[in-house]
């Protein structure tokens, strides 16, 4: 046999060249793409159906190709197409054979005669004129096809790219345009109305020649009945059913996460980690929500939900419902907008983490004047002094300042960077002491990521053996195909400690509790949430973010185009779209308690702080560094007489006859404001009159003097000149405040100057220093024409 093959070989050189380049020729003639036309970009919830998907480049809807075809839709397509599919090597002799006769006999093509194996090439072909040297090239090439696919692969292709009439291509659409259902939802009546109109899609169109298309999907319906693929009460069932009348408009329920996956993933289908009942929930809150925001004039908001414990993105509401002109199309979670008070928790955590706060230390709420920042609290209110954990939860803007102020501005800036906030990204000093309130820009995304991650390392904390991920503050995942990993474990905290963040989640859980004077409907008491709200300067953006053991949510509600507007507040705005939101949520329990990184001390009672040898006392948790926190200096001892009205020293009582106790005394700015919130703060009782005591600071005005009747004049520029307030004082170091007509106007120290423009009229001038001396002086203000 070799030897014959040699021979050949010899005397046949010619032949035997031929035949490898016609062998070559067949091996290479069937491009390795057979389709290349752009699809659309398609993106499906985590259970796979679909949420959205973008028209392709060309303006077809083309989804990508499909992983598999419907068992009904295969079924009808082949009975009626091709019913040796599965026998034939890509041709079929038999029927090229009767289709070359009968188009002979009538004069013109009638009948085609292609499998679909040689129809799948004709559409990747298109525009080829339909002749027989044309039929030729695809029985070629559907033979070198079925070489190189299996039948199932091949199906799938004509599935993918058979057209549908009009700009629809593929079952994938066409099952959503003509039924508003997925292929596999289809029934047999409308898996066999799909599969006739790829034959004719031009002629045979939902909505037009409804009797030539009845007739030919009952036709495959009595077939697919002869051939015992449907029973009699299927094929009776399916041909009463109605064909369609118009197209369905296809699902738009994630439109600006589409829009978001489409600028990395054009043209793909993808998984995502949304859960569609709850997308679409949220999306009917976010409706309802909207509907009332509007007539405020509030038009944008939007909604992230995350899995805390494996930071999937849930649901991903980018917008409202809105319209054109509000700018419905713009993706609010990745726009950079001002925080409000939404990073004060992190503040709050990174000194309890760092031992230099306690969450009940008392601290300073009063008028506060930093470098010329003269901050204020929303509800223009001062409580004089204030437990740590109290002033996060009412948002208190002072404290917030005075506390990042004492933490280091420059310090605190740098440990925002392990967050990975983004928007975040100038200097300490271009934000100032603002950054905590609203100086500094961030977006949803980030926001609602970071109280996710703290989330994430409390529960981590308690389910190991007290260690911390590597990888703990990772991006949210929104590919179902992104593997989740948060690396190794280890025994160092990367961003706060357990003991921490469980703290302020603890703080942040005592905002739930109705004050009185805010808008609390809302509230759900069953639910624990750690939740904060957040307003921008001007009611530009309202934010509100919670968290428990297995969800965070983060909201935004606002203007696109930064205007702001009446009420547009955290609590009023965002804040009732949170705890709707969390209606929706399975109920949690709250977070474990990480005792491993927390310690049990005495704090006082009263204060806040370490307890002191006078305090009294009561037990705490606080994280380990808190041991390195101040004992309580409110406390002080006093001696009084035997009623306590009175103190009393030796020189006006005998000593066996003194009592002494301890007394809280707040500083004077703190005692003025405090004692008007808490009834049941007392002021040290006065001396007893014939007690010898020492001298009290004397300070006296220098200007204006008794009654003054004060002329303020124009200076060259036409303006009015500042008054110059002056005040002499026994003891020029003391701090001195200012006030006029009730409202700080500043504190002065060593000089005590201070420039004013007041209105015309009269005004009360008073001022206090530290020891609580008040003094006050009436002055009247005109004006030069």
């Amino acid at each position: 046999m070799k030897q014959r093959l040699l021979t050949f070989v010899k005397k046949h050189p010619f032949k035997l060249s031929v035949i490898c380049l016609l062998l070559v020729a067949y091996y290479f003639c069937l491009p390795k793409h057979l389709f290349r036309d752009p699809t659309a970009t398609v993106i499906e919830s985590n259970d796979g159906k679909l949420l959205a998907a973008k028209i392709a480049d060309d303006g077809q809807w083309r989804f990508p190709e499909v992983d598999s075809v419907p068992f009904k839709f295969a079924q009808c397509i082949i009975q009626f197409e091709d019913a040796y599919f599965y026998q034939h090597p890509g041709f079929n002799p038999v029927s090229i054979a009767k289709s070359f006769i009968q188009n002979i006999k009538s004069g013109r093509v009638v009948r085609g005669g292609s499998t679909l194996t040689q129809q799948v090439i004709r559409l990747s072909r298109k525009g080829k004129n339909r002749t027989y040297f044309e039929k030729l090239n695809e029985l070629v090439l559907a033979t070198r096809l079925e070489l190189r696919a299996s039948k199932t692969d091949i199906l799938k292709l004509y599935t993918s790219h058979a057209p549908y009439g009009g700009n629809v291509v593929g079952l994938d659409v066409a099952s959503w345009r003509y039924f508003g259902v997925q292929p596999h939802q289809l029934s047999w009546a409308e898996s066999a109305t799909l599969a006739v109109l790829p034959n004719a899609p031009a002629l045979i169109y939902p909505g037009k020649n409804q009797e030539q298309l009845r007739r030919k999907r009952n036709h495959l319906l009595k077939k697919l009945f002869k051939e015992e693929v449907i029973d009699s009460l299927t094929y009776e069932l399916s041909v009463l059913e109605e064909l369609p009348e118009k197209p369905y408009a296809l699902p738009s329920i994630a439109p600006h996460l589409l829009h978001r996956i489409d600028k990395d993933y054009k043209g793909r289908r993808l998984r995502t980690t949304i859960d569609l009942d709850l997308q679409t929930q949220i999306n009917q809150v976010v409706k309802q929500h909207y509907e009332i925001l509007r007539q405020n004039e509030i038009h944008n908001a939007a909604v992230m939900v995350m899995d805390v414990s494996n930071r999937k993105v849930l649901a991903y509401i980018g917008n409202t419902p809105t319209d054109n002109l509000h700018e419905k199309d713009v993706d609010i979670i990745g726009a950079p907008r001002s925080t409000g008070s939404i990073i004060k928790p992190l503040l709050y955590a990174a000194m309890l983490d760092n031992g230099e706060l306690l969450p009940d230390a008392l601290v300073a709420d009063v008028p506060t004047k930093i470098a010329g920042y003269q901050p204020e609290n929303y509800n223009k209110v001062y409580y004089g002094a204030i437990p740590a954990k109290r002033a996060l939860a009412r948002s208190l803007n002072i404290p917030s300042v005075r506390l990042l102020q004492e933490y280091g501005l420059d310090r605190f800036r740098d440990e925002l960077k392990k967050f990975n906030l983004k928007d975040i990204n100038r200097s300490a000093d271009h934000y100032g002491l603002t950054l905590i309130l609203g100086g500094a820009e961030s977006n949803l995304w980030d926001v609602t990521k970071t109280y996710a991650n703290l989330a994430s390392t409390l529960n981590h904390y308690n389910q190991t053996s007290s260690e911390y991920y590597t990888n703990e503050l990772r991006e949210p995942v929104i590919m179902a195909s992104d593997p989740v990993s948060f690396s190794e474990r280890s025994q160092e905290k990367i961003s706060y400690g357990a003991g921490s963040i469980f703290l302020t989640f603890e703080a942040m859980k005592e905002v739930n509790r109705p004050e009185g004077e805010e808008a609390w409907e809302f509230f759900d008491s069953s639910k624990q949430i750690a939740w904060k709200t957040g307003t921008s300067f001007g009611n530009r953006d309202a934010w509100a973010v919670g968290v428990t053991k297995k969800y965070a949510v983060g909201v935004w509600v606002g203007n696109a185009d930064g205007e702001g507007r009446p009420d547009l507040t955290g609590v009023r705005s965002a804040a009732p779209i949170l705890f709707d939101v969390f209606d929706l949520l399975p109920n949690t329990q709250w977070f474990d308690t990480p005792f491993d990184d927390l310690t049990e001390v005495e704090v006082c009672s009263k204060s806040g702080y370490l307890a002191s040898g006078i305090c009294p006392k009561t037990k705490t948790l606080i994280p380990p560094n808190g041991q390195r926190f101040k004992a309580c200096t409110f406390h002080q001892l006093v001696h009084l007489d035997q009623q306590k009205q009175f103190r009393v020293n030796t020189s006006c009582m005998k000593p066996d006859k003194i009592l002494t106790q301890p007394w809280f005394v707040l500083p004077p700015l703190m005692s003025y404001y405090y004692k008007n919130n808490n009834a049941d703060y007392k002021d040290l009782p006065p001396y007893k009159s014939n007690c010898i005591i020492a001298t009290t600071p004397a300070m006296d005005f220098i200007i204006p003097k008794p009654n003054a009747e004060i002329i303020l004049t124009k200076g060259f520029d036409g303006k009015l000149n500042e008054l110059i307030l002056k005040l002499a004082h026994s003891r020029p170091e003391t701090t001195v405040f200012w006030y006029m007509d009730e409202t700080f106007i500043g504190q002065t120290k060593n000089f005590h100057e201070l420039a004013v423009l007041p209105d015309e009229g009269f005004h009360t001038l008073t001022v206090v220093d530290e020891f609580g001396n008040e003094l006050k002086q009436a002055l009247k203000i005109e004006t030069t024409l």
